[in-house]
């Protein structure tokens, strides 16, 4: 009897212990989903309002450089009425940095290209070579920026300067040398001849290219304001 009875409590002991074990794991386990799920959404949270903040963050203004504004540039080639026509670009780089209200907005050394608006040899008997360029665009932060610029111009000096000269000597000389060889129509003959030899002498005097070489320092002023964006 009492060895049945002894048994009998061991194994109402085993039974209470298996259910105490089963009862803890069930409770150990919501209680680390419950955990686990509360931290998945407080980073959910977190990711929302970081993303929120950067939408709502305003766009930097953009910098407008006002009409008026000088720009320092540096030419990057040489450029000349001999091999260069109208039409033809050229390179060029910023020598002095831009600022808009103390702060700098262009830095040294940034690109810029232009336009040869004109380009004239000088004529054979009168006239003087032109080359006239202009700024057509600027690169800043990997954008091309269109630009509208005052134009420089250089110009050579004037051809025939000594045509002038040149043709009063020959007539003279050639009045002289027809009035020895035929009197007074020999004069008058001898007079156009001795022009027209002049003339032609004349016709290769003075320059007939300009250049603008490579590292003159030229200053343009913005005809219309440009507007960068940041």
């Amino acid at each position: 009897m009492h060895n049945g009875h002894a048994a009998r409590l061991i194994i109402a002991l085993g039974v209470l212990l298996a259910l105490s074990g089963c009862n803890k794991t069930g409770t150990s386990s919501a209680t680390t989903s419950s955990t686990n799920s509360s931290a998945a959404s407080q980073n959910d949270a977190a990711n929302t309002s970081s993303s929120q903040a950067a939408a709502s963050a305003p766009a930097p203004a953009p910098v407008v450089i006002p009409e008026g504004k000088t720009l320092a540039v540096t030419i990057d080639q040489n450029i000349s009425t001999k091999d260069n026509s109208t039409g033809d670009r050229f390179e060029a780089s910023l020598a002095e940095p831009v600022t808009v209200d103390g702060n700098e907005v262009l830095r040294r050394g940034t690109h810029v290209r232009g336009t040869i608006t004109e380009s004239e040899q000088a004529g054979h008997v009168k006239g003087k070579a032109t080359l006239t360029i202009a700024l057509t665009s600027i690169n800043a932060s990997g954008q091309t920026y269109e630009i509208h610029t005052t134009s420089y111009t250089e110009v050579g000096k004037a051809r025939g300067k000594r045509t002038g000269i040149g043709t009063g000597g020959g007539a003279a000389f050639g009045a002289i040398v027809g009035a020895i060889a035929g009197g007074g129509k020999g004069a008058a003959i001898g007079a156009g001849a001795g022009a027209g030899a002049g003339a032609a002498g004349a016709a290769y005097t003075g320059d007939r290219d300009v250049s603008i070489p490579a590292e003159r320092l030229v200053h343009f002023k913005l005809t219309h304001s440009v507007t960068l964006s940041q």
